[in-house]
């Protein structure tokens, strides 16, 4: 996916893409103190996989996603085929709270986010923690 971050000095002020890298952790949201009866997991991974790639990598692979504010400023970029356009600014940060809330409202209600990890590069990421 690319994007741009407007307002920005540095060189994130330009069009750019990344390979992302989502980690997300769940828990159940009782208290397990023995054993999990059979199938022995709280949810299948193929489940997890499905959600994550069905809300959100089908939407922003190969994607451009900028904010108003930035297509303003670049009114030719407005024609593109594959642009998804926010009212914020297109960072780390709000991608990862943009996917925390639409993971969150597509799990089991007995089913609880507890942390996402999006990273950018290989060292670079925003990191969500639910509050408990």
């Amino acid at each position: 996916m690319a994007h741009a971050i407007h307002g920005y000095q540095g060189a994130c002020k330009n069009i750019h893409g990344h390979s992302y890298e989502l980690h997300v952790t769940l828990c159940t949201s009782g208290t397990q103190k023995e054993y999990i009866p059979s199938p022995g997991f709280i949810i299948d991974f193929k489940q997890i996989k499905n959600l994550v790639h069905t809300s959100l990598i089908d939407k922003f692979d190969h994607s451009l996603l900028l904010s108003k504010a930035y297509i303003s400023e670049h009114p030719s970029i407005s024609g593109y085929d594959n642009l998804i356009e926010w009212e914020v600014e297109p960072s780390a940060e709000n991608i990862l709270l943009y996917m925390q809330q639409i993971i969150q409202e597509k799990l089991p209600i007995e089913i609880r986010l507890v942390h996402l990890k999006l990273y950018e590069t290989k060292d670079s990421f925003a990191e969500w923690l639910a509050d408990d």
